[in-house]
């Protein structure tokens, strides 16, 4: 199995509703504008598409648990001319929890990798299978940490509330979607991080998202905890045709993790 790193293995995490294959980029200013009151009616109509008010002004922290799959084509052992599919699968456990707080533990046959931010500390930590103690240790760069705060904010406040991190929500009409009508919304929390999402007009629910890369995310099924309804399951298509699957076992609301879970590790500080 080739060696990834960390944000190659496992960026397909970092958006849970939806995630996403995020592209790590350089993060800028947006321009202030009025908000648009069609995007403001289309937020509210989402919301309550996936819970009540209160619930959703509730939640604290969410936890997800379950398994990704990961199809791509590699070269063949017995020619490596020619490529033939690899599967990979994944344990993962990952937690968003408020104020800025993510950790994500992946799993595999060879290692176990934990990507964690506490506030503007971000970091990722790999141990190899019986090598505990060599952990491969990394800061992460700037502009990594300013997308997994923007992931974060996704996961944990449902659309509304982007303005006041400095970003905004654009309204883009209506357009068709696998048959079903839909109303485009864009959230621009940089001026290069967005995630633009597409609402079933008749249900409010979320039908896809693509992310600023072109990846295509989409999810199906339902998991309901705390009052909140969560994807059972989602896929992402990559712009190459790289295909993700993740399926949730257990989702967790409100059972927070103590801080020190999310702290940058004292071999990092030293």
């Amino acid at each position: 199995m080739r060696h990834k790193g960390p944000f190659q293995r496992s960026n397909i995490l970092m958006n849970v509703r939806p995630i996403l294959m995020l592209t790590i980029l350089s993060a800028g200013t947006l321009p202030s504008c009025f908000a648009d009151t069609r995007a403001d009616e289309w937020i509210t109509n989402a919301r309550s598409a996936v819970g009540t008010e209160s619930d959703l002004t509730a939640l604290n922290s969410v936890r997800f648990i379950g398994t990704v799959e990961a199809a791509q084509k590699m070269p063949s052992k017995n020619d490596p001319v020619k490529l033939e599919e690899a599967h990979d699968i994944f344990g993962i456990d990952v937690i968003f929890q408020k104020p800025d707080q993510f950790r994500m533990v992946i799993r595999s046959q060879n290692a176990t990798e934990t990507i964690a931010l506490y506030g503007y500390d971000g970091w990722s930590r790999r141990v190899e299978n019986g090598a505990e103690d060599r952990a491969n240790l990394v800061v992460l760069e700037t502009a990594q940490i300013k997308l997994l705060r923007a992931n974060i904010w996704a996961n944990l406040f449902f659309y509304r509330g982007i303005e006041a991190r400095g970003g905004r929500v654009d309204f883009q009409g209506e357009t068709d979607v696998s048959g079903k009508t839909c109303v485009v919304l864009v959230f621009r929390h940089t001026s290069n991080i967005s995630f633009t999402r597409y609402f079933d007009k008749s249900t409010k629910r979320l039908v896809k998202t693509v992310t600023g890369d072109g990846t295509e995310i989409r999810e199906d099924g339902e998991i309901k905890a705390g009052g909140i309804r969560f994807p059972k399951r989602f896929t992402t298509i990559s712009p190459d045709g790289q295909i993700k699957n993740v399926n949730f076992q257990r989702i967790e609301v409100n059972q927070p993790l103590p801080a020190a879970e999310f702290a940058m590790p004292n071999a990092i500080m030293l």
